[in-house]
């Protein structure tokens, strides 16, 4: 993702600043999206992998990034604290 752009971004609900998601919150947002028990905003369940998102500065809220563009949406953000169960 372009930093420009990046620099510009923050959460559309808190207007946190946004970063890249790391390589190991993405394995472990993969996995749960993989076991069926990662939902977003919405309460929609996420059945496709995440190749980049985008995280609040906070690390609490993640939103996701297709096809280089960022979703952010409210009801498409992802809660982190569900992985707080792995």
């Amino acid at each position: 993702m372009d930093k420009k752009l990046l620099s510009i971004l923050c959460c559309p609900v808190t207007h946190k600043s946004l970063s890249l998601a790391r390589s190991d919150l993405l394995k472990s947002i993969n996995r749960a999206i993989g076991s069926g028990e990662l939902v977003n905003r919405d309460g929609a369940q996420l059945a496709e992998p995440l190749n980049e998102a985008l995280v609040t500065d906070d690390g609490k809220t993640l939103y996701p990034i297709d096809d280089g563009i960022p979703v952010l949406i409210e009801g498409e953000a992802v809660a982190l604290e569900q992985l707080n169960n792995e």
